[in-house]
């Protein structure tokens, strides 16, 4: 997939079109087009990068990964064994263990279900949230 047709991908994920993305970042009617045919300046890719907040790897096609700061595999797999990590503690220890008043294994299924995955979504964010704020320039 070119560049041209990544941008466009990302044009219909915000429902928005080639003429819009121009006016917003400044450059000239019709240049995204003309990207099937010569090189843009790393300036210009730049500014696209910006307006979408993905990098200009995934522009350029050399990654499937639209931001840096992207969960990769390695990271959800620690965050089910941090999850699991906390689950096994909550369980073993009565202070952690309550939720609404109540032990895990005494909770019904949804609310079990629900508790876990509520500890999985703030797990996520923290993680990307951290990637966020800690990856060096250089590798972003």
């Amino acid at each position: 997939m070119g560049l041209v047709e990544r941008i466009k991908l990302l044009c219909d994920e915000k429902k928005t079109n080639f003429a819009e993305v121009e006016r917003n970042i400044g450059i000239s009617n019709g240049q995204i087009r003309r990207w099937n045919t010569s090189t843009p300046g790393t300036d210009k890719l730049e500014m696209v990068a910006d307006y979408f907040d993905v990098s200009v790897d995934y522009l350029l096609g050399r990654t499937d990964k639209k931001r840096y700061y992207d969960l990769t595999e390695k990271d959800e797999r620690d965050i089910e064994r941090d999850l699991e990590r906390i689950l096994n503690s909550a369980e073993s220890e009565l202070g952690l263990a309550s939720f609404d008043g109540r032990v895990l294994d005494e909770m019904d299924q949804e609310d079990r279900e629900l508790y876990i995955t509520s500890l999985r979504n703030a797990l996520r964010l923290h993680k990307r949230l951290a990637k966020k704020k800690f990856t060096p320039k250089k590798y972003r």
